[in-house]
């Protein structure tokens, strides 16, 4: 019997995890700039949520992607690793690139788990664990880009057993006419797609 809504991202065992959400991803320092362009309405999204889930106690972990500046533990395998790579801007640990986005507020109970490597956040990151060792059950996941990190994230996560819900306000990609595409046939068979004012009013 399929779950409702209240009843899949209810505290007690939901988490808002947010996905490359950071400076040098959605924000003017963006690696991808044609992806920037289509996340404005994103970051207002994603901090009205985080906002709701720290009122109702529940968890919000913000998951950065970072990369040396000597490429050491990165990719190379992949053509978009290639790109990145060679981008003028840097992910490095603990500068403002990596940073979570300006706009979205980060509480001192958050919890932000980065990652050297992989294309998306459950990749040795710790954060299965994590979730698990915190009652999550249900994934409510946000950011970018529904053609690869969010697509990636989702998967693992329903291979990891958890269920996930996607606010379509909260999440980008590029092309949008394929994130459009991407949303209907791909995300639809393995998530649960909702908006952010449904989630909100769950959790208000």
């Amino acid at each position: 019997m399929a779950l409702s809504l209240a009843e899949l991202i209810a505290p007690g065992h939901t988490a808002l995890i947010t996905q490359e959400c950071q400076n040098g991803v959605i924000g003017e320092q963006a690696v991808f700039p044609a992806l920037t362009a289509h996340t404005k309405d994103l970051i207002p999204a994603v901090d009205r949520l985080a906002k709701a889930a720290r009122k109702v106690e529940i968890p919000v972990v913000h998951c950065l992607a970072v990369r040396r500046p000597d490429g050491l533990g990165a990719n190379t395998n992949a053509r978009m690793f290639g790109a990145a790579a060679k981008a003028s801007v840097l992910l490095a640990p603990g500068s403002d690139a990596a940073a979570v986005a300006d706009g979205i507020t980060v509480d001192p109970l958050d919890l932000v788990l980065s990652r050297y490597h992989g294309l998306g956040p459950m990749a040795d990151t710790g954060l299965a664990a994590t979730l698990r060792n915190m009652g999550v059950r249900t994934i409510v996941g946000v950011g970018v880009s529904l053609n690869v990190g969010m697509l990636n994230f989702a998967m693992d996560a329903v291979n990891a057993g958890f269920q996930f819900v996607l606010p379509r306000e909260a999440v980008a990609g590029f092309p949008p006419e394929y994130a459009e595409m991407v949303l209907a046939n791909t995300f639809n068979a393995i998530t649960t797609i909702t908006t952010v004012d449904a989630v909100l009013d769950v959790w208000s």
